[in-house]
C-alpha cells in the first residue's frame, strides 16, 4: 500500500497551491491531503501537522514548500509512521536556525523588499506580498492571470513565525529526504536550498531550470514525481 502524502503549504499561499500536484499524485493511485497551515509559529503550526498526521492510518510522506519545510522539520517523530519527507523550494532548518536567518545566509533573496506588513493593536505583526510584487517575487513563471489569483488569495505569515528558531532533533536527521529547488527562486537562493539538501543528506534533489518560488504550481509534474519516488521507495524500505 502506497503512504498518504500530506501537503504543506509556507507563507504567502495556501492549500489550493497544491491542486496541480495532487492531481498527478491522483492519477497514480496516491491519497494525498492538503493541511491548512495556520502560518503562527514553527513549534505550534508542527503541533498542528502532528495532530493531523496522527488521523492518518499507514504509513506518511510529509511534504513541505517554503517555512513549510521548517514546519516538518519539527513534526513529533512519533506522530506516526512517517517514511519520507519532501523539501519543495523550501527551508530544512537545524535546531536553532530560524527561516529569517536562514534566508540571509546566501545572496539573491529579494523578499524583504517585496513585504507589506499589516501591523496588529499588540505590537506584533502579519506579513504578506504586496500585490504588485506578488508575481516577480513569488511566482514570475506563472501566467499573470494565474499569479494575480495565487495574491489575491495569498495567507499571511506572522513575522514571529519567521523569526522562531527552530526546535532541537529536526526530523530529517531521522527521516529520508529528498529536495525539489527552482533554480530562479526569489525567497530562498537556490544556492541555501543546495546546502540545505547536502546537509540533510537528501536520497535525491531535483533542480529545475527556471523555475520560481512556486516550483509547485508551475512544474507539478515533475514536483509530483520526486514526491511519488519517495513514496515507493519509502514504502518498499
Amino acid at each position: 500500500m502506497l503512504p498518504t502524502v500530506i501537503l504543506v503549504h509556507g507563507a504567502f499561499a495556501e492549500s489550493s497551491s497544491w491542486n496541480g500536484v495532487i492531481a498527478h499524485l491522483h492519477r497514480d493511485g496516491v491519497r494525498s491531503v492538503a493541511a491548512a497551515n495556520p502560518l503562527r509559529g514553527v513549534a505550534d503550526d508542527a503541533r498542528q501537522i502532528s495532530d493531523l498526521i496522527r488521523t492518518i492510518d499507514g504509513p506518511v510522506v510529509l511534504v513541505g514548500h517554503s517555512y513549510g519545510g521548517a514546519v516538518i522539520s519539527s513534526v513529533a517523530g512519533d506522530a506516526g509512521d512517517i517514511i519520507s519527507l519532501v523539501y519543495v523550494g523550501a527551508f530544512a532548518p537545524e535546531a536553532g536556525e530560524s527561516a529569517i536567518e536562514l534566508s540571509q545566509r546566501f545572496p539573491g533573496s529579494t523578499l524583504g523588499d517585496a513585504l507589506a506588513p499589516v501591523p496588529h493593536a499588540d505590537g506584533t505583526a502579519d506579513l504578506l506580498i504586496a500585490r504588485d510584487r506578488f508575481h516577480a517575487q513569488f511566482c514570475a513563471d506563472v501566467p499573470e492571470h494565474d499569479a494575480a489569483l495565487m495574491a489575491a488569495t495569498q495567507r499571511p505569515v506572522a513575522q514571529a513565525a519567521l523569526e522562531e528558531q527552530s526546535g532541537p532533533d529536526p526530523l530529517w536527521k531521522r527521516v529520508p529526504s529528498y529536495f525539489v529547488i527552482g533554480e530562479e527562486d526569489r525567497n530562498i537562493p537556490a544556492a541555501l536550498q543546495r546546502s540545505l539538501a547536502e546537509r540533510a543528506g537528501s536520497r535525491r534533489t531535483v533542480e529545475i531550470a527556471g523555475a520560481s518560488h512556486a516550483v509547485a504550481v508551475s512544474h507539478p509534474a515533475q514536483t509530483a514525481g520526486l514526491i511519488l519516488e519517495a513514496a515507493r521507495v519509502g514504502a518498499a524500505a
